[in-house]
């Protein structure tokens, strides 16, 4: 994540600009052709994880642990988000602190989810001609058009409004992408730093507050000498032969005009804690003002007395279901007759649901040599996507009736602090888009936990008619909240229950599942939206 000007790739944002690489400077790349004029009138801004395979990056402070892979916003219940998250973006020189000065914010911020994108994992790819004037030190990293503005602004555009998006990783030594992409999500406060973070309009549009770090150019100087010697594997001739070159006119040109673009200027960078406080202070009073906060009152309220829903759809209540529902919903059944059942009632609930799928028509022959008119799935895949940790206990009975079913998790929590759902784990299988998927959670009262689950594989591009959320047991309003949300997901259970009572547990519910099939024992104030909503 460490801001290194000098080595990178972008689109051009003019084409009248001088060609990276060459080194030109012309009169072409007037800032005015680049940036609004000062004091120029814009219309208002609108306020508002493929395989995952990386664990969620950490930065551990003196108060708390950060996550700065993010996390998806909150959703309202219409399953939209509440409000756009605050981007931050930092500008500067190369080796100006922007780095340090971005993880002195985060620290200071003090909030437990936050994405720190750096615009070092947006250099183009280049050209093998352009690879070989890069390993002579004669590639411009510099210059604008050696990002790709139009991957940062769609990628921060998707983080803003809570997606998942894939983040290249770039190679310093090599000068090229690494095969490997990184998976972030969009959270509280993103920070954006870069030695061209101000030099696209488009992007510039999408940066709540922007702050240019001013550091003395031979204090940067020094800092590219021992990061790029130390870290990358240059040589001393090759990193100020770059330097005087490309590094310091490109400066000159290019990145100090963007201070008059900047709503804060830091000198001094991170030894200027005064100007951090006060920008610390100010993002504070942004937050507090956008409310970045789940509504569980208005989750509670909004259907009541509503219809359920045509996507809705109940497993039989024949004598042999309620009787398994009388023996697993007994506080007095043993843990053995508890999961016994339960397992009969999810292998029961999953072959329901697959009646659901789509199937075409089809022709076989028997051993008989007769034609038999049947029928087919006609889907590509099947994946199954549990919600922990409850929800794995309903793998087995998927994987029992769907041959080579893939299978993913999803660990979501409610805070116990401030009562809101938190995406803590994930695990996809590639492609996951082009399946079915069948989301399983063996309890839903409010839906929370369900409708945040939703939103992780809407932002990974899976469709919502693709996907059927199952449960054992579900609670009237966690029904409507999800239906109301997402109304082509389709909902299936072995039963509902009417009621909520005030700590959101379903009534007359099942209890805690989680602790009753693992035999762990529940905190005296448990609730089936800790873990199972």
């Amino acid at each position: 994540m460490a801001a290194a000007a000098g080595d990178g790739g972008g689109e051009p944002v003019h084409e009248e600009r001088g060609a990276p690489g060459d080194g030109s400077t012309s009169g072409a790349d007037s800032l005015d052709r680049l940036y609004p004029a000062v004091g120029a009138t814009r219309p208002p801004r609108k306020r508002t994880t493929s395989q995952c395979k990386s664990e969620p990056p950490l930065l551990r402070t003196s108060k708390r642990t950060i996550y700065t892979a993010g996390r998806p916003p909150w959703y309202n219940e219409h399953g939209t988000q509440s409000k756009e998250a605050f981007v931050i973006g930092l500008g500067g020189g190369s080796a100006s602190g922007k780095t340090t000065v971005a993880r002195m914010i985060i620290e200071a911020l003090d909030v437990p989810w936050v994405v720190l994108l750096s615009m070092d994992s947006f250099y183009k790819v280049l050209t093998k001609q352009q690879q070989e004037k890069a390993a002579s030190n004669d590639f411009n990293f510099d210059h604008p058009d050696a990002f790709d503005f139009d991957l940062i602004v769609s990628t921060l555009k998707k983080l803003k409004q809570g997606k998942s998006v894939t983040i290249p990783i770039y190679d310093f030594t090599s000068h090229s992408r690494k095969k490997e992409w990184k998976t972030l999500y969009g959270a509280n406060v993103i920070i954006f730093e870069g030695i061209m973070a101000f030099a696209d309009k488009e992007l510039l549009e999408l940066l709540d507050m922007k702050i240019f770090v001013d550091t003395d150019s031979d204090i940067r100087l020094v800092r590219r000498l021992r990061r790029d010697i130390g870290e990358r594997g240059r040589d001393i001739e090759g990193v100020i032969k770059q330097y005087n070159k490309f590094v310091k006119p490109a400066f000159d040109q290019y990145i100090q005009p963007t201070m008059r673009l900047a709503d804060i200027v830091v000198p001094r960078g991170s030894g200027n804690t005064v100007a951090i406080d006060l920008i610390v202070q100010h993002v504070h009073s942004q937050l507090e003002e956008r409310k970045l906060r789940w509504d569980m009152a208005a989750l509670a309220s909004a259907h009541q007395c509503h219809p359920l829903p045509r996507t809705l759809s109940v497993l039989k209540s024949t004598p042999q279901v309620r009787g398994m529902h009388t023996i697993i919903r007994d506080k007095e059944t043993s843990r053995d007759e508890f999961i016994f059942y339960s397992k009969r009632l999810m292998r029961l609930l999953i072959e329901h649901a697959l009646s659901f799928l789509p199937f075409q028509s089809c022709t076989v022959q028997t051993p008989q040599g007769e034609d038999y008119e049947g029928r087919s799935y006609s889907g590509k895949q099947i994946t199954g996507v549990s919600i922990l940790r409850a929800g794995e206990t309903m793998e087995p009975a998927l994987r029992a009736v769907c041959k080579d079913v893939r299978i993913g998790t999803i660990l979501i929590q409610t805070n116990s602090n401030t009562g809101e759902p938190e995406l803590h784990y994930l695990r996809l299988p590639k492609d996951i888009s082009e399946d079915h998927v069948i989301l399983m959670d063996c309890t839903v009262s409010t839906g929370a936990a369900a409708m945040m689950a939703v939103r992780v594989l809407l932002d990974h591009d899976v469709p919502e008619d693709k996907i059927f959320l199952l449960s054992l047991l579900m609670a009237e309003m966690g029904v409507h909240s999800v239906a109301y949300a997402f109304p082509q997901v389709k909902i299936i259970t072995t039963a509902v229950d009417k009621k909520v009572n005030n700590l959101f547990r379903i009534i007359p519910g099942i209890g805690n599942f989680g602790d009753r099939y693992f035999g762990t024992d529940a905190p005296p104030d448990w609730s089936d939206d800790t873990l199972d909503t």
